[in-house]
Order: C-alpha cells, then sequence, then structure tokens
C-alpha cells in the first residue's frame, strides 16, 4: 500500500482494535477459518507480548510502564519482519489505551513502532451496553465490572484519537459495527487491502475509461473531460452528503469529515481519497447509503450552461465523461434527471467496494490516456487546484470559475504558478457570467460555454466533415435530420405529389413529433417528476425542461399540423395560432421560458425574421426556436436567419432537413394548398 509516510514494498499489517471485550479475539478466530493461511497471518497482540517477555503474561503485567515499553515496540516490529518476509498480511489484535473506571483519562499503551507498522486498522465498535455484559460473565479472564457509560466514554475517546493518530501516520482507519454480516464484509476488505496500491488503483480507473472509449465503436474522435463538484454545479456534493449525515445524527461538529480528512497530513494523497472511501463505508449499508446520494442530487442543480452543452454536443464523434475525486451515485443521479446519463458517463469514487478512487493523479492518467493512447482530441473543464493536473494534459483547458463564497480559495496562485511556470494555457468560463474573473483576461481569457465561436470547433469531427454545412451552419443551434434514415422516411410522403389533405396533415404531425423528441429535448433539455408506475409505486417520469412555461405557436397555415405534432411531445405546453406577427400577444410570453414557432417549410426566412423581431420588442430574452419541415440553406448560411443565429444566442433552429433547392412551392406544390386540399384556388 502506497501511503504519505511508506514506500510500496513495505508489508501489509493491519490491527483490529476495540476497548477490552469488543469481540476482537472472537472475530480473529472467524477471520482465521474464512481466510485461511496462504495469505494472511494472524496473530493476538498480547499472546505476542507473551512469547517475548521472560514468565508470559503475568510477568509482563508486573512491570512499570517504561519497562513495558520495550516489549511492546519489539512485538509490533516482530510481526511486521514477519510479514515482510512471508509476503503475507498480518492481522493484529491490539490496544490503544486501557482506562479504568473512575479515573479521568486512560492510559495510552500503543508505541512509535505501532504507528511505523500498521497500514490499516479496523476499530470494532460494539454496543457499550454488550460489552459491559460481556466483561460481567467472561468466565475466563478477570475483567473488572465497568458501567455501560464508562464504556461509552473509553470508546469514544479511542476512536477520536485514533483516527487523529492514523491521519498523523498514513494508516488508512475504518470503524466497523457489529451486525450480522460483519464476518464476510471485513473479510472482503482485507482482500482489497492485500492487493490494492496506487498502481493497482490507477489500472482499474484506465480499465474503466477504455470501457467507456468502447461504448463509442472507434467513431469518437473529440473526448470532453468535466469535473463535477463546483464544476458542473456551484455545490460541492460531498459537503451536501456529510452536511446531511450529520443532520441526521444531530452531531455538534461543524467540521465535515472531508475537509478534517484533506486537511490533514495525508493531504489529498492516493492513501488520503482511500480514507474517504473508508469513511462514506461507515454511513450505514447500501440502501441507506444510496438514498443519501439521491438526496444529494436532487439538491444539486447543473448549470444551465453546461446542460445546453452536453445536450447539443450529443455528436456520434464527441464523447463525454466526468471524471470527479467525488461520490459517483451522486453524479450519475444528477446527470439522469437532467436527461443526459446516456451519453455523459461517469468515473468517480464513493466506498471501497467502487474499486478504486479517483485523484489528481488520476485524472492526468486518463487524460493522458485518451490523447496518447486512443488518440483523442480531448477538452478538460475543472475549476479547483485537484483539477490542475488533469488540465496541464489536455488538448484545450476551461477554467470553470463560480461565485466568490463558493469558489477554491487557493486557486488564483496555483494557476499563476501553472500558467507563469508550467507553461498551462487554458480559458476560463464565467458561472453565472455576473461572477468576478480569475486573474486577467490576458492570462486567461473569457469564454461563454454556449457561444457558437467557443462550441463549434469540439461539434465538427476533425475525420469526416459530418455537418453538410461546415462552421457557418452555427452547429450548436441549429439542428437537424437531413441525413438521417428517420429524415427519409419522413420525408419521403411529404415530397409524394399523390399524399395530400388528412394524410399529408398526419405525415405532419408525425415530423412535428420526432423533431420535437429527437431535437427539442436536446435543445431544450429535460427535467424529471414522480408519477405512478403500473405496478402502483411511484417512479421517475420525464418531460421537456419547464414544459408549463413553453408556448408552441403554429404559424398559420401550413405550420399547423406540425405544430400539433409538437403539441403532442409536449401536452403541457400553450398552443397558439399566429397568422401574423402580432396575433402573439404579451400575455402569451408571461412566464414564458420558452416560445417554439412552428411552420413547414422556411424559404428565404423572412416571415421567421419578422416574428423573431416582433416577438424580440416584447421580450428580450426569451429563448426562440424555429421548427420547420424543410429549411433553405441559405437562409442560416449567409442568409436573414444567419444574422439573427450570430447576434441573438437565444435563438435556435430544428429542421427535418436542410435543402440546397431553391424552390418556392405555388398552387399543386405549395405545401399548404396540398395540406388542405386548396391547389385548385391557387
Amino acid at each position: 500500500m502506497a501511503t504519505s509516510n511508506k514506500n510500496n514494498k513495505q508489508a501489509i499489517v493491519v490491527g483490529i482494535y476495540g476497548i477490552q471485550g469488543c469481540g476482537k479475539t472472537y472475530l480473529l478466530n472467524q477471520l482465521k477459518q474464512s481466510l485461511g493461511h496462504d495469505h494472511f497471518s494472524f496473530y493476538d497482540g498480547s499472546t505476542m507480548i507473551a512469547e517475548l517477555v521472560p514468565g508470559g503474561i503475568s510477568a509482563f503485567l508486573k512491570l512499570s510502564e517504561e519497562e513495558k515499553l520495550p516489549y511492546r515496540h519489539k512485538a509490533i516490529s516482530t510481526i511486521g519482519q514477519q510479514s515482510s518476509s512471508s509476503g503475507k498480511v498480518a492481522i493484529v489484535t491490539g490496544h490503544l489505551m486501557f482506562w479504568p473506571e473512575g479515573e479521568v483519562t486512560g492510559k495510552v499503551v500503543c508505541t512509535q513502532s505501532d504507528w511505523d507498522t500498521y497500514t490499516h486498522i479496523l476499530y470494532l465498535d460494539s454496543p457499550a451496553e454488550d460489552i459491559a455484559q460481556r466483561r460481567s460473565d467472561d468466565k475466563e479472564r478477570h475483567r473488572p465490572a465497568m458501567s455501560a457509560d464508562h464504556l461509552r466514554k473509553w470508546q469514544e475517546e479511542e476512536k477520536t484519537e485514533l483516527r487523529k493518530f492514523c491521519y498523523q501516520h498514513g494508516i488508512l482507519f475504518s470503524i466497523w459495527a457489529q451486525h450480522s454480516e460483519l464476518l464476510d464484509k471485513v473479510s472482503t476488505l482485507l482482500h482489497d487491502f492485500r492487493h490494492h496500491d496506487e498502481e493497482h488503483n490507477l489500472s482499474l480507473a484506465k480499465r474503466k475509461m477504455d470501457e467507456i472509449v468502447a461504448l463509442g465503436q472507434g467513431k469518437v474522435e473529440t473526448m470532453l473531460v468535466m469535473d463535477a463538484d463546483r464544476t458542473l454545479a456551484a455545490q460541492d456534493s460531498g459537503a451536501l452528503f456529510w452536511k446531511m449525515v450529520s443532520d441526521s445524527r444531530q452531531s455538534m461538529d461543524d467540521e465535515s469529515p472531508l475537509k478534517t480528512l484533506f486537511n490533514s497530513p495525508l493531504g489529498y494523497s492516493y492513501t488520503a481519497f482511500r480514507q474517504a472511501a473508508l469513511l462514506y463505508g461507515e454511513v450505514g449499508d447500501e440502501q441507506e447509503f444510496d438514498a443519501l446520494c439521491e438526496r444529494v442530487a436532487l439538491a444539486t442543480t447543473m448549470h444551465s450552461e453546461f446542460v445546453t452543452l452536453l445536450s447539443t454536443a450529443r455528436q456520434e464523434h464527441v464523447g463525454m465523461v466526468v471524471v470527479t475525486c467525488g461520490l459517483r451515485r451522486v453524479w450519475e443521479k444528477v446527470l439522469e434527471r437532467t436527461g443526459l446519463s446516456e451519453t455523459v458517463k461517469v468515473i468517480g469514487g464513493g466506498r471501497i467496494s467502487e474499486g478504486f478512487v479517483v485523484t489528481p493523479a488520476v485524472k492526468a492518467a486518463i487524460v493522458s490516456r485518451l490523447r496518447e493512447i486512443h488518440h483523442l482530441y480531448v477538452w478538460a473543464f475543472g475549476d479547483s487546484p485537484l483539477d490542475l493536473p488533469m488540465l496541464r494534459k489536455a488538448d484545450q483547458a476551461i477554467v470553470i470559475v463560480i461565485g466568490e463564497e463558493d469558489r477554491s480559495k487557493t486557486m488564483d496562485a496555483e494557476l499563476l504558478k501553472a500558467i507563469d511556470n508550467d507553461g498551462l494555457s487554458a480559458r476560463q468560463a464565467l458561472l453565472p457570467r455576473n461572477v468576478s474573473p480569475r486573474l486577467d483576461a490576458t492570462r486567461l481569457p473569457v469564454v461563454r460555454l454556449t457561444n457558437l465561436k467557443f462550441v463549434a470547433p469540439m461539434l465538427l469531427p476533425m475525420r469526416s466533415q459530418q455537418l453538410t454545412y461546415c462552421q457557418h451552419m452555427h452547429p450548436l443551434r441549429v439542428l437537424h435530420a437531413t441525413h438521417r434514415n428517420a429524415s427519409k422516411l419522413l420525408m419521403t410522403p411529404m415530397r409524394d405529389a399523390m399524399v395530400s389533405g388528412p394524410v399529408l396533415q398526419d405525415v405532419h404531425r408525425r415530423v412535428g413529433w420526432y423533431l420535437a423528441t429527437e431535437f427539442l429535448t436536446e435543445l431544450i433539455g429535460m427535467e424529471s417528476y414522480l408519477t405512478t408506475h403500473v405496478l402502483g409505486h411511484s417512479t421517475a417520469g420525464f418531460r421537456l425542461r419547464n414544459e408549463r412555461q413553453t408556448s408552441i405557436v403554429a404559424l398559420m397555415r401550413g405550420g399547423e399540423p406540425m405544430a400539433l405534432g409538437v403539441n403532442d411531445a409536449f401536452p403541457l405546453a400553450m398552443f397558439i395560432h399566429a397568422k401574423n406577427p402580432t396575433d402573439i400577444q404579451l400575455h402569451h410570453l408571461l412566464e414564458r421560458r420558452t416560445i417554439i414557432l412552428v411552420d413547414s417549410v422556411v424559404n428565404s426566412g423572412k416571415s421567421v425574421v419578422e416574428f423573431v423581431q416582433y416577438i424580440r420588442g416584447l421580450d428580450a430574452t426569451i429563448r426562440i426556436v424555429v421548427v420547420a419541415g424543410v429549411v433553405q440553406a441559405d437562409s442560416v448560411d449567409g442568409g436573414s436567419i444567419a444574422q439573427i443565429l450570430e447576434r441573438d444566442e437565444n435563438f435556435s433552429l430544428v429542421a427535418l432537413r436542410l435543402s440546397d433547392t431553391k424552390f418556392t412551392g405555388k398552387g399543386t406544390t405549395d405545401t399548404g394548398n396540398r395540406l388542405f386540399n386548396t391547389t385548385q384556388l391557387d
């Protein structure tokens, strides 16, 4: 095991601690039967001392404390030497202190050799009432009777002091309560201790990253790698988790266990993150832990800019992964709530059962592997000094800057050093836009995550031009299905001269539903809500984000069937008919987040521009999305709509097909006439 003051080749020595009568010897004997002797050796600390002292344990007890000390040193040192020689994990029962009832403090009996030898300590935290009864009933050992209150005080003192000593000396420490699965869980943990070191940890993290890359089936060219806490959201999920634990336990301790840990001599080392995993393991069973992660996820809100970015980055050639030192389960749940979990994967920590921990070095190694082994172009996003190794390894480094009260207080100095001394080239994104930047715009230029000029390069494939109309098409806010098979199927009856009237209306309605579900959900995002499962229990359902604050406008008359299809997908939205821009009234926009303008065909874009300009006169910031079946390419590639796209970041366009053909229908070829069988009137 790698620790802050031990080398990787040191013997693994695990102490089983707890006050007298807690069941250490019983657990040790169970472990002998469960684990066997091939890879483990077992020692009772008192027995080891008895073997070293002439006259055995009775003679040892008669010695003064000063005379006992060398034997204590020699006992644990001998165990360490034997473990190193055999290559086996040594499991040792030991004592921190003895504390007779009535004395003000206990007497610590651990030595410096203990701290130099132990690599792990497991503390057996049995109920004080059970220990009191066990001591009273023990016929083999004479132990003075003690009250449960004193035993409990003794336990609390030992747990506090042991944790402090272990943090100071690079020893992993974990508290275990008595329960029916204790033997199985401790056995599993000891197997983990036997083979887990920093090298093994890194190999598991790399393997996980390789599995995620493989999901892209060789099509991924660009990878977005993001930190989570205080990057994707302003909140710190670890701090939230321990605040909820503290509240549930009615704890008076104001400092988070994680803060205490990372402020200790362990810092942000591999050992520190392994210790954090053990801390999470002390919080209830798997069900309780998962429930807490769910509560933390519900209290965590992703920045809207990231939701937009990750929604629009769902391209075949773009992979997205969150690499967090925090809780994997929390961030998977957060992404699920935002409808991003299918495309954004998570590599993160949690309990020991996760298999590995994520450290700053792991983050950097993952980015290096993506570039050097998988030959991907990597964009990295982070907010703190822990992310700097990762940012330095990336092709594009983006520092996320949140409000001053929440951001890292040491990042400015570390950033300056990384830029001036380590050659870091990075930019910064302010979330929200009104927060103060870090350093200055020269050293760290400011970008906006939703700005076209920033996003377009990551959305354009490097080896193939899948977007027909290249950079000028504003890929962040122009989404279309031109080359998809779904578009070919839906477009066929729309072009068929024999299809008209209600049949054609039905086709347009299906197109509206398809564009809404396929593209508008990406562009606008999703939100979860509780619904009733067919089996009777509550389950998560999903709908368009702010669906009740959305208005769907059918541009009459050709846009009505398609608009009804959009409404089929978003039934909570307001539906409006508009022949002219003035048909949209101010009350149609009040308390609205999004207005969706739907038309069957957009030629020059003149009518769309008129509607947009009119709406902007009523509301300068509302999101406007145009949905159409066919859009002439020139209108969004240098035409009138392109001008709006260039200056209005809250305007987007969704189309089934972009067409190079410059043709305006008339009579039997006019879409409106075909939809309503009025070809003879034109």
